[in-house]
């Protein structure tokens, strides 16, 4: 018979069930939705579009894209106070930062 997640979790030390669970919590918070990122700053659509000088109908429907302009996506995470870091991986290769993509102040 299968073992539940919760039944096999159980099967481990204290220890181990926190650090599978710093774990999860952390990829988790790699990989939030603009609407999560945005709760998450505890921010309200209405106060985010106030930010931006945007209606809050524009912010909905925003959150619902799954296809942006990375300026657009830039000033949305600037509108919550934070900044937009672009990372290629290639696999056993350094990480590379990409600058000014996707920045209507930079010269392209």
């Amino acid at each position: 018979m299968n073992k539940s997640l919760e039944e096999k979790l159980a099967g481990f030390s204290p220890d181990r069930q926190r650090r599978i669970q710093a774990e999860a919590d952390r990829l988790r918070e790699q990989y939030l939705t603009l609407k999560q990122l945005r709760k998450a700053r505890e921010l309200t659509q209405a106060q985010l579009a106030e930010t931006l000088n945007v209606k809050q109908v524009s912010i909905a429907k925003l959150e619902q894209r799954s296809d942006l302009l990375l300026s657009t996506l830039r000033n949305y995470v600037r509108g919550m106070g934070g900044e937009l870091d672009l990372v290629v991986t290639f696999p056993g290769k350094a990480p590379v930062h990409l600058n000014g993509i996707g920045d209507a102040d930079q010269p392209s």
